[in-house]
Order: structure tokens, then C-alpha cells, then sequence
């Protein structure tokens, strides 16, 4: 079989974010045959204007971005939560990948298997923006794995100074989710 590409996106811009720790963990323990890439390009992704948002008029950073999820086999997302719900940024990038108001043959996120996994300081985890992140994929009709659900609670305690994730439970779970949008991109 030849290899899966996967696009992940942290939605948090911090630099020392746990969610985009979670990504690198899950580059690390991927199957072989099995790239997951770190889009790094969110900060430059400006607010949504549906006057933007027609070929030849889209921001250079939303074409890019729109290029990539559609290159990707799928896409792997790490959601903080604010004010428990979606980071303002993420929210605002898939609006800008989600459309098609014209005939340029695509809204990258349609059909497009999406993993989603989240960690946070608090007891409850990214529990509800992973579910108002999953409502958003239900619009875009996008292929959502819906289990194993990889909610990383007190995410401070699974992480050490590095940033290196350090929980067996937390990896295994990782690990099976990547598994999951592989088998998920294999059949589409």
C-alpha cells in the first residue's frame, strides 16, 4: 500500500502548546508508512471575508492552506478549549477551507477524512470543543473518526518539561486514533 499523508493543525498558537505537543507525539508513534505534517501557518490566516473568498481574491495564506488540506489524505486536529468551545483561530481557518462559492472545483474539507484530539489544563479536557469542532465537520461533510476519543485532561501531568508526552494510556490512545484516520483514508 503506499503511504497516507496527514495534515495536522494545533489550535493553539502558544509555543509551548500541549495540543501541538499532542501532534508531534502523534508523528512519533505513526505507523511507517504514515506521514503526519505540522501546519505551522495558522497566525497568518486573516478573519474570514466571504468578499475574500472566491478564487483569485483569496489571502495567499488561505490558498496555501486550502492546497494542503486538499493534497492531504486527511487531516489530524489538536483543539484547546476557550470559553468551552472552538479557539477563535481554528474556527476561522476552517471557515476559510470549508467553502466553494464559485466553480474552482473544490472545498478541500468535503469528504476529507478529520481525526480530532485535544488536551487542556482542566479536569474536563477540550471535551466540549471537540464537540462543537465535530457539529462544524457535520456542515463540511467531512468523514469524522468518531472513536477513540483522545481527550487529554490535567495535560500538564502528561507532558514533561520538554514537551515530550509521557503517558502510556494517553500514547496508546494517540496511537489508535492515528490508526483509526488511516483506515479511514484507506477507504475513500
Amino acid at each position: 500500500m503506499s503511504a497516507l499523508k496527514f495534515l495536522a493543525i494545533s489550535g493553539s498558537l502558544r509555543d509551548a502548546s500541549h495540543n501541538t505537543a499532542l501532534l508531534r507525539a502523534a508523528q512519533k508513534h505513526a505507523p511507517g508508512d504514515v506521514e503526519i505534517e505540522i501546519y505551522d501557518g495558522l497566525r497568518d490566516i486573516p478573519p474570514y471575508d466571504q468578499d475574500q473568498d472566491v478564487p483569485g481574491r483569496r489571502p495567499a495564506s488561505v490558498v496555501e492552506l486550502r492546497r494542503r488540506i486538499a493534497e492531504a489524505d486527511g487531516v489530524l486536529i489538536a483543539t484547546p478549549e476557550f470559553n468551552y468551545s472552538i479557539p477563535g483561530v481554528l474556527k476561522n481557518a476552517i471557515d476559510w477551507a470549508s467553502t466553494d462559492w464559485s466553480e474552482d472545483g473544490g472545498r478541500p474539507l468535503h469528504r476529507k477524512p478529520v481525526a480530532i484530539m485535544g488536551a487542556a489544563p482542566t479536569n474536563f479536557g477540550s471535551v466540549r470543543a471537540q464537540l462543537a469542532l465535530r457539529q462544524v465537520f457535520v456542515w463540511t461533510d467531512s468523514d469524522i473518526v468518531v472513536k477513540p476519543e483522545v481527550i487529554v485532561f490535567r495535560s500538564y501531568e502528561r507532558f514533561d518539561d520538554g514537551g515530550n508526552l509521557t503517558d502510556d494510556t494517553t500514547i496508546g490512545l494517540v496511537q489508535d486514533l492515528v490508526a483509526a484516520l488511516v483506515e479511514k483514508a484507506r477507504s475513500n
